[in-house]
């Protein structure tokens, strides 16, 4: 149905989001209303009281907040944006249907926006696309190209008092900087002139389906970035028609690392970053540990570079790049030396690089995972299990809790019992606390000096207040 509006009739519409607080719906309504548009919204946690500064922050830059019983939709002019997954029994949707309003899902919204702007940037792929956004987005910022920027997390670099809770960028129209999701198919709405493929791995679709979703975004991006190092990525080199590649390893990448020259410390590290489009070599400052950041750092200068960005201008860039919120965050440090981390993590290959992060360095880690939800539980749970034993020591171990519910018909025969034994049975320690204030008194009991204890999960704001109160307990 919006096919028959043009982009200005469209934005010329009040909108309403159901859910206006997830972390894929705020940055949306923030970047609406930064352009003048009329944005309302309801939320569950709103109305259960969760997260309330969250909302305080909303109301106080003029966001009109509803109780999600329908009562904000009064009129069919109305664009209401709500998830694909949403079901017919929402209050909002029986009266946006009654009043037969258009619906937008987020990802059809987003498109629009990204693919009327001037040049759009697009972040793909299984694991890292929020910090890689939020890396280009200060690039591009930092030399003056002033973008917007749609990102799912919280970017450190653009937090005011009066946007906490910064998971976008209002700039001008010619530069749209976006991740964009496979997990619900919706990459295929994109056509980018810069499409970064970061890496392809198991999460919430099959390999085969990846391949597809994944290479078919490709051919639709004018310029594709793309990472040598992830063989995956790397075997749909085919599908794109101009190429700029990046990695660690391959000595062939055009941008890369000079051998030898990283230096890894617990929150930060250093490179030599080689184009070697011309040879040039440039001294990266990264404020983020982990292998992985490094490769991320390298594919934001490479799709900078496709955006006409010069590489010295894109490492000088992220040398004041602060990072983003519940990516490898480190809550603090206690004096008796216990630090807790609050992390994303909620896939096999998210895990495996927090992990890995921390097992390069002294300390036992005591790691709490609340699964994100039943579904992606059983589509990756073997995998997700198989990482915790590869990956965690002797001395290490996991809590997992029940899995995320706010209501719905999904399946909840299997949940984190299955997980837990299979951690067992392969030799890690593992255990099942089901009720998050039972993992807390847990984690504060088994805490000693020395430990790192990192909260993982997704799809619940409040797990950061959760670190948080962790933290307090143990100083």
């Amino acid at each position: 149905m919006s096919d028959f509006l043009s982009p200005d009739e469209l934005f010329a519409r009040p909108f309403f989001f159901v859910g206006i607080g997830g972390s894929g719906m705020l940055p949306l309504a923030q970047i609406l209303k930064g352009r003048g548009c009329k944005v309302a919204g309801s939320d569950r946690s709103f109305d259960q009281g969760r997260t309330p500064e969250k909302f305080a922050a909303l109301e106080k830059q003029g966001f009109e907040l509803h109780p999600q019983d329908g009562s904000g939709i009064v009129s069919s002019d109305q664009i209401v944006v709500a998830s694909a997954a949403i079901e017919d029994s929402v209050p909002e949707i029986k009266q946006a249907n009654a009043l037969d309003c258009l619906r937008l899902t987020r990802a059809e919204l987003n498109s629009i926006l990204f693919n009327t702007s001037g040049a759009g940037l697009a972040v793909a792929g299984t694991s890292g696309k929020s910090t890689v956004t939020g890396m280009l987005g200060w690039i591009l910022e930092a030399t003056g190209r002033a973008p917007t920027v749609m990102n799912g997390a919280v970017m450190k670099n653009f937090v005011s008092p009066e946007r906490p809770f910064a998971s976008s960028v209002v700039g001008s129209q010619s530069i749209y900087v976006s991740e964009v999701d496979e997990s619900d198919g919706s990459i295929a709405l994109y056509k980018p002139a810069v499409g970064i493929l970061l890496n392809v791995s198991l999460d919430h679709k099959s390999m085969e389906e990846l391949r597809q979703l994944f290479g078919d975004y490709l051919s639709r991006s004018r310029i594709s970035v793309l990472n040598a190092d992830d063989p995956e990525a790397l075997a749909l080199l085919p599908h794109a028609k101009e190429v700029i590649t990046f990695g660690i390893d391959q000595e062939k990448a055009q941008i890369g690392i000079e051998p030898g020259s990283i230096a890894e410390g617990p929150v930060r590290q250093a490179a030599m970053v080689v184009d070697r489009h011309d040879g040039s070599q440039h001294a990266l400052r990264l404020n983020m540990p982990g292998r992985h950041n490094l490769s991320n750092a390298l594919a934001a200068i490479a799709g900078a570079a496709a955006a006409g960005v010069p590489v010295a201008e894109s490492v000088q860039a992220l040398a004041g790049f602060d990072g983003l919120a519940r990516r490898f965050d480190i809550v603090g440090t206690t004096h008796a030396a216990i630090t807790v981390i609050d992390d994303f993590g909620h896939n096999p290959e998210k895990c495996a690089a927090t992990l890995k992060t921390l097992k390069s360095h002294e300390g036992r880690v005591l790691a709490f995972f609340q699964p994100h939800g039943y579904g992606p539980l059983r589509q990756m749970g073997a995998e997700l299990a198989e990482t915790f034993v590869n990956v965690m020591g002797a001395d290490d171990r996991v809590i997992f809790s029940d899995p995320v519910y706010f209501g719905g018909t999904v399946d909840r025969s299997e949940g984190s019992e299955r997980i837990v034994k299979l951690i067992a049975d392969g030799g890690a320690r593992a255990e099942h606390v089901p009720s998050r204030k039972d993992v807390e008194d847990r984690l504060v009991s088994l805490a000693r000096p020395g430990d790192r204890i990192v909260i993982m999960g997704a799809r619940d704001d409040t797990l950061s207040e959760f670190a948080q109160r962790i933290f307090q307990r143990l100083s």
